[in-house]
């Protein structure tokens, strides 16, 4: 490969990761004399040439009549075709990723160093470049192999930079500081000459910071030399510990099934007609729900009149609900360009949940983040409308019984995945919304404080808003389920005395709001005592 010329603003992306400046009139074959010369014998000598003349200021490209044909994302080009940011030209074999360059205020593309490989990030800017270094992390500190690294917009907020350990896929945000420092950790320097840079770039503060970089690094295995050191023993687990560990089946290859439904028709539900329709429909399935619930129009867990055939109904369904939700996380990702590494099964005790390892959306802005966590909920409110619409639109017997459990499951998913008091969909969605990291500790340490009165300090507006949103969300949860409670009444007095059958519903409810109790009881018992002391 050879190159001659000025930089430009898009960069060509070749398979070993080398960047090439995009040119006015730049020519790409195999041939010497070309632009960027490809020695493959699959090119031709004078295969596709780019011109900078669109009044865009996009980049075009056009075949210079090759053996084999120019594609660009898939489809041959005939005449000019217009490039842009993340488009992917295949010349043979070649095959070269059109990226435009960032500024400090955006995004920047993902760096990968995959296991085995470490990196020199070079802070002036300049191309990355793989190196063998074998250094530990005592005198010379060293960021091992097997990491991913992104900038994100500065809309992000301060803490834009994403560091995700592949090996262990958990993820760590940096600072733009802290992300400089970072640079430095190539193995080359001591840490003397580490602490002089931080004091260099941040006064007395600097050390501290280089400490605090370090430590965080060195306690998720993320230094060279440190899995060992970080690697917690292995215990033979007992008794209760054995029966509460997570027993979990993951499957590598999901990533391809959601990404070939998506390109064979699942688009479709991500189109501007389809995220119109989808809101509308949701909020009609919820009323007509809840004018089936009011009207009597069915009974959970109840099918032909039978508990036991209702409960199974109402299981199948729930996993039915449950493959559409993970599937349209996994369509969502897709959709944005972003690889599902794993889905699977998890069991705990005796519950199974599924799930779609949606971690890779971490690189991306806000607002997508926002969308993957909302595929989800969003699956089940739609799926309980249309069971909800066939159930309103069947006369009484067993396939209404039927749709009226499988629209029951999917709204009590939604309500699940979007309780901002668990770490599921809708407190992820809150976190991006509220820009708070460690969202619901926080507030519920603000909360406490507060109730108990022993606050002191500045408050957070946000905080405060989402616990009084938990409080509320789990009164109202409380509320609807202890509504459908109310239609086993009649089934509960036909085997028990009615004082019974109210006392056994006494204490369901009891137990539904046990949750808002536990929130608010012992803060209001500490101000309490701290009064009458």
């Amino acid at each position: 490969m050879s190159l001659n010329g000025a930089a430009g603003v898009f960069e060509l992306v070749l398979h070993d990761g080398t960047r090439v400046p995009v040119l006015d009139g730049m020519t790409i074959g195999r041939a010497p004399g070309n632009t960027l010369q490809l020695d493959d014998p699959s090119v031709s000598r004078h295969h596709a040439r780019i011109t900078l003349g669109d009044p865009s200021g996009a980049p075009l490209l056009e075949d210079a009549g090759s053996s084999y044909g120019t594609r660009l994302d898939g489809s041959r080009v005939d005449g000019v075709r217009r490039l842009g940011d993340g488009s992917h030209i295949t010349l043979g074999d070649e095959e070269l990723l059109v990226e435009r360059r960032r500024g400090a205020a955006e995004a920047g593309r993902t760096i990968v160093v995959p296991p085995g490989d470490s990196l020199i990030l070079p802070a002036s800017g300049a191309a990355a470049a793989l190196a063998p270094a074998a250094t530990g992390f005592g005198e010379h500190p060293r960021l091992r192999s097997g990491y991913a690294l992104k900038r994100l917009e500065v809309a992000e907020g301060p803490r834009r930079w994403v560091l995700n350990d592949l090996r262990t896929g958990k993820f760590l945000h940096l600072s733009d500081e802290d992300a400089g420092l970072l640079q430095l950790l190539d193995g080359r320097r001591e840490r003397t000459e580490l602490i002089q840079e931080a004091e260099q770039r941040f006064g007395a503060a600097g050390p501290a910071r280089l400490a605090r970089l370090l430590a965080g690094l060195g306690d998720r295995g993320l230094l060279a030399g440190g899995d060992s050191a970080t690697a917690p023993p292995n215990q033979p687990q007992r008794g209760i510990d054995r029966l509460l560990r997570a027993r979990e089946a993951t499957w590598t290859g999901a990533g391809k099934l959601f990404d070939e439904l998506y390109a064979r028709g699942g688009w479709l539900l991500f189109t501007r007609p389809a995220k119109s329709v989808f809101p509308l429909l949701a909020a009609l399935g919820i009323i007509i729900f809840g004018y089936l619930v009011v009207g009597r129009y069915g009974t959970p867990f109840v099918v032909a009149h039978k508990i036991g055939l209702g409960g199974l109904v109402f299981v199948v369904g729930r996993f039915a609900v449950v493959a559409f939700h993970e599937t349209a996380h996994g369509l969502a990702m897709a959709s944005f360009g972003r690889h599902v590494r794993k889905a699977g099964v998890k069991l705990m005790l005796v519950f199974p949940y599924a799930y779609v390892d949606t971690s890779e959306i971490w690189f991306e802005p806000r607002r997508r983040r926002i969308a993957v966590s909302a595929a989800g909920p969003v699956s089940d409110l739609v799926l309980g409308a249309v069971f909800s619409l066939c159930c309103l639109a069947l006369a009484a017997g067993t396939v209404r019984d039927i749709f009226f459990q499988l629209a029951f499951g999917a709204y009590l998913g939604a309500l699940f995945n979007l309780n901002p008091t668990l770490e599921r969909d809708g407190y992820n969605i809150l976190v991006d919304v509220l820009r708070e990291p460690g969202l619901r500790r926080r507030a519920r340490e603000q909360l406490r404080a507060r109730l108990s009165g022993r606050f002191h300090g500045s408050s957070s507006p946000a905080l405060m808003r989402y616990a009084l949103l938990s409080l509320v969300w789990t009164a109202v949860a409380a509320i609807f389920v202890a509504a459908l409670s109310l239609r086993y009444l009649k089934p509960l007095t036909a085997v028990a005395p009615r004082p019974v059958a109210w006392t056994f519903l006494a204490v369901l409810w009891l137990a539904l709001f046990v949750p808002v109790l536990g929130m608010i009881g012992p803060p209001l018992r500490q101000r309490l005592r701290s009064r009458t002391a």
